[in-house]
């Protein structure tokens, strides 16, 4: 094997693209609250920082190898962008699996609740149907006009229908991670799902569509499909109402998401945010409202 292929063999197709941003119109110095949600995900980090109840800015990042370092790392890389110290916040707010291991927040708070929240913020009051595609595992959320979660339902956990699903995928078929969902799409007709929701026996399967004569981007629009039809009848068990919204790193895989607004037969809402920091923002617009809500308490008092 030639040192160039070993190199191409060694290349990581799954690794999405890490992203930090903050505001560049406005000043965190200026603002009256400062609160961060950090969201320690089975696959994915965020930090997010709001100003006075509206965005500031975010990191999101690949999870460490465990949550403590992974919610350090997270918040550092987005105040390193903006000059911010941790003493600068004034309350942290912790979700996601890792939620009870962020050792500088003030409160922890269910992922499920917090993308309630943050999906009302990133698309507005009309969101009712929330689907959450996270690393390994799907939750299906009803929330009111306020964000306020009203019913729900997850997947086992199995990565079947997750990120972590379409890593292995990606990886699997040596093409980047981004490029899946319109690769999917480049195909003559399309073809059925892979028959398993098993990652391990859905690998298997694939690799015997590409020996059966199966071009890969006819593999990935099979997958794509089964991803689609598996999240389809957790939402079907929920109920789709108007307002649909998807949160999570899969909600960039147009591959999935078109397949997904196909079989409901309804689209999905837009937003110009960070799908994948839905999490992290809502758990900081719930320090908000806590910080808030403890001034006023020591103000009466």
């Amino acid at each position: 094997m030639s040192e160039q292929t070993a190199a191409a063999d060694k290349k990581e197709y799954w690794r999405w693209q890490e992203n930090t941003w903050v505001d560049p119109e406005r000043d965190w110095r200026k603002a009256g609250v400062v609160t961060c949600g950090i969201d320690v995900g089975s696959v994915s980090s965020q930090a997010v920082l709001v100003c006075d109840g509206e965005l500031y800015g975010y990191n999101s990042m690949r999870t460490g190898s465990n949550s403590p370092d992974s919610a350090r790392n997270a918040l550092q890389g987005v105040m390193d962008l903006c000059g911010m110290k941790l003493e600068d916040i004034q309350y942290v707010v912790g979700t996601g699996y890792g939620r009870v291991n962020v050792p500088f927040a003030h409160k922890a708070i269910t992922e499920i609740a917090c993308h309630a929240r943050g999906a009302n913020y990133m698309a507005g009051s009309s969101v009712r149907t929330i689907l959450d595609m996270g690393g390994q595992d799907c939750k299906a959320i009803h929330c009111d006009e306020r964000g306020k979660v009203t019913n729900f339902l997850m997947n086992d956990k199995c990565a079947a229908g997750t990120g972590r699903g379409m890593e292995v995928i990606s990886d699997l078929m040596q093409i980047p991670i981004a490029e899946l969902g319109a690769r999917s799409f480049d195909v003559d007709e399309e073809p059925e799902a892979v028959s398993s929701v098993c990652v391990v026996f859905a690998k298997s399967e694939a690799l015997a569509l590409l020996k059966a004569g199966y071009t890969k981007n006819k593999v990935i629009a099979a997958y794509c499909q089964a991803m689609a039809e598996r999240v389809v009848s957790l939402l079907e068990r929920i109920n789709v109402e108007e307002g649909f919204f998807i949160t999570g790193g899969i909600a960039k895989n147009s591959g999935v998401v078109r397949r997904i607004e196909r079989l409901l037969g309804v689209k999905a809402m837009d937003t110009k945010i960070d799908s994948q920091i839905a999490g992290a923002l809502g758990a900081a617009l719930f320090g908000h409202t806590l910080m808030l809500k403890q001034a006023g308490t020591a103000k009466a008092a």
